[in-house]
């Protein structure tokens, strides 16, 4: 895949490419201290994680003032969401939930030295925050639906976005969640991985 080609598609500047390309380098950096990605995927690192995350880009809506994201251990989607909307969401504001400390150590240094200053990390357990001024909600590779909804349950409003990138059993888990929550949900097919999907969920509410 020519990856050149595929950034075009999403009509970044320059300078945007250069700070993904920068997020890239410092990722490896990082890499090398502690567990964030595994070897084999930061191989093919542009794939992989970055343009996989980037995916999420279009389905966030313009009207969009807080993005908040489920567990951004290595940054993905979060940091790669947030260069992004520097440039096309410049007055967007993201809070990335990390519980664990070293990883806010890690993604604190990565936004430093990335300029991200529409950022804002939060070192806390995702079911200890009460925000309700949170337009969309992103997740990858965190937990199984279900208890991702009970995580946005207690977070945002009727009218959030949930964008949650999901594996090959998406199915089983869409049923499981269905069990303890109604939502709307249109399901698009990763372009990066086959076997993979972005849930697009909306509102969200409990069963009674």
């Amino acid at each position: 895949m020519d990856i050149d080609s595929e950034l075009q598609k999403y009509d970044v500047s320059r300078e945007t490419i250069e700070k993904l390309e920068a997020f890239a380098a410092l990722l490896r950096e990082w890499n090398a201290k502690m567990n964030l990605v595994s070897k084999n995927s930061l191989e093919d690192v542009w794939i992989r994680h970055i343009l996989d995350s980037l995916q999420i880009i279009r389905y966030i809506p313009k009207t969009t003032e807080t993005l908040l994201d489920i567990g951004s251990g290595a940054g993905f989607p979060a940091v790669v969401l947030a260069i992004v909307m520097q440039e096309k969401l410049p007055t967007a504001h993201s809070i990335l939930v990390e519980s664990i400390t070293k990883k806010t150590v890690y993604l604190n240094d990565v936004c430093i030295k990335l300029g991200l200053k529409n950022v804002h990390i939060e070192n806390n357990r995702v079911e200890n925050l009460r925000l309700k001024n949170i337009n969309v909600i992103t997740a990858r590779a965190v937990a199984a639906l279900d208890v991702l909804c009970d995580y946005a349950g207690g977070l945002g409003n009727k009218n959030t976005k949930c964008l949650f990138l999901k594996g090959r059993t998406y199915q089983e888990e869409l049923q499981k969640a269905c069990e303890k929550w109604h939502f709307d949900c249109i399901t698009h097919q990763n372009i990066y991985c086959d076997d993979g999907v972005l849930l697009e969920i909306s509102n969200l509410r409990k069963r009674r």
